[in-house]
């Protein structure tokens, strides 16, 4: 571009000497100020137009340097979409043997009814007793304790009045005991049916949930749907944890009533142990005195003599 603006006027010069030189040297021909001035015009013209032309490829060059990095930046771009599509695609695909390689079965909850059981079903009891375990409700688990338990009668008023008052506490200790053993056995009966109730549908939810697992459908491998899977499989693991807890509940409350009587029992023989310490001499003394009288009572009977 410099080496063009330091050329125009050199030939502008050029071309005004050029008839001058002429005619100087016999041609005939007579150097015209004017012609010369409007060539020196067009030469002008001509330069800023060539500079207009220079300032418009510069624009281009500028532009398609634009364009390449636009393009340079669209399929680099371009092939980082593929490459993430491409991976995509890889973990959506599940492997054709996984379900081979890792699916194992579990046990199921069976129902406790038997029709083996029937000849011997007396009056309905061992059919309640059944029908409580496997489908629960708490208003049949007390039909079936109530079928099958031995029941504790009630003591009398008067005979219960008329004992003192250690025997009375014991009494009503014990019937302590068995109002609270009833209470756990028919709870434990209502819990253990409701668990053995839903199992059904607790095991079927898991063969939906392990199948979808398994499945080699691009529609269950989606991000979204492994995380519902996911979130299932952490559902049904508390709704299974809770069941349990459940049923440790239960067990842990006849653990209880265990212990209690356990602890009634020593309670008892302490008790005895203290009324015996307190008690001995006024009771040996009564049996001495029993024995000497009735020594003597024989001895001086007719009889004895």
């Amino acid at each position: 571009m410099k080496s063009i603006r330091f050329l125009l006027p050199v030939l502008a010069f050029a071309a005004a000497l050029a008839p001058m030189a002429h005619a100087q040297f016999g041609s005939g021909i007579v150097y015209d100020p004017t012609q010369s001035a409007h060539a020196i015009q067009q030469l002008s013209q001509g330069e800023q137009e060539l500079q207009h032309w220079a300032t418009e490829l510069q624009n281009w060059e500028q532009h398609l340097q634009k364009e390449e990095q636009i393009y340079t930046t669209a399929y680099t771009t371009m092939n980082q979409v593929i490459a993430t599509y491409n991976l995509a695609y890889q973990m959506s695909r599940m492997p054709q043997n996984l379900e081979a390689r890792y699916k194992s079965d579990f046990s199921k909850w069976t129902a406790f009814s038997n029709p083996s059981l029937s000849a011997s079903n007396t009056n309905g009891i061992t059919s309640a007793w059944l029908n409580a375990l496997d489908l629960g409700n708490p208003t049949r688990a007390a039909s079936a304790y109530s079928g099958a338990v031995i029941q504790v009668q009630t003591y009398p008023s008067s005979s219960l009045s008329a004992m003192d008052s250690t025997t009375q506490a014991v009494i009503q200790n014990q019937y302590t005991s068995s109002e609270i053993g009833q209470a756990n056995v028919t709870n434990l009966l209502s819990t253990l049916g409701t668990i053995r109730s839903d199992s059904q549908t607790f095991q079927q939810k898991l063969a939906n949930l392990e199948s979808d697992t398994y499945s080699t459908d691009p529609s269950q491998q989606t991000e979204v749907g492994v995380l519902g899977k996911i979130n299932t499989a952490t559902m049904l693991q508390i709704h299974s944890q809770q069941d349990t807890n459940q049923i440790l509940a239960a067990a842990a409350a006849q653990q209880a009533l265990d212990a209690k009587e356990k602890l009634d029992e020593r309670n008892r023989l302490i008790n005895q142990a203290i009324y015996f310490q307190q008690n001995f001499s006024n009771v040996m003394q009564q049996t001495t005195s029993g024995i000497s009288n009735a020594i003597q009572s024989i001895s001086l009977s007719p009889s004895g003599r």
